[in-house]
């Protein structure tokens, strides 16, 4: 545990961040000149690199590029009760801070494109058949 825990600290770190800057309240919000969806982008990107920082942190704990279906099922778990929590504590504690079924949406989005992302430059770089 404390191993893995070690490897991970870099996706450690930026979830804890992720958490602050999603339940934050947003002063000025609406004067900062951005398009609309802007929101939905940064939830994206937020997910995108958790995932991308906990296969790196998967990697550097087993010394390998090689991967398990289960690995990518608990790194989908973890960022899925992650995005799933924020909702709940914006909906729930947070009521200043909508909570949507989009941003959630987006969170998944992220995710899903970290995972793409790993398993198509795996592929790649080292020439495997998926399994």
């Amino acid at each position: 545990m404390i191993n893995t825990l070690k490897h991970q600290y870099l996706a450690i770190i930026w979830a804890v961040l992720v958490l602050i800057l999603c339940d934050i309240p947003m002063k000025g919000s609406g004067r900062i000149p951005v398009f609309e969806g802007f929101d939905k982008l940064v939830h994206l990107g937020f997910f995108f690199v958790l995932t991308v920082l906990l296969f790196y942190g998967k990697i550097r704990q087993q010394l390998s590029y090689t991967y398990r279906i289960i690995t990518i099922l608990k790194i989908l778990l973890i960022t899925t009760l992650l995005g799933g929590g924020i909702e709940i504590l914006q909906l729930t504690v947070f009521t200043y801070r909508s909570a949507e079924w989009w941003d959630f949406f987006c969170d998944m989005t992220g995710v899903g494109m970290g995972i793409f992302g790993y398993i198509f430059l795996h592929r790649f770089r080292f020439n495997e058949k998926l399994v």
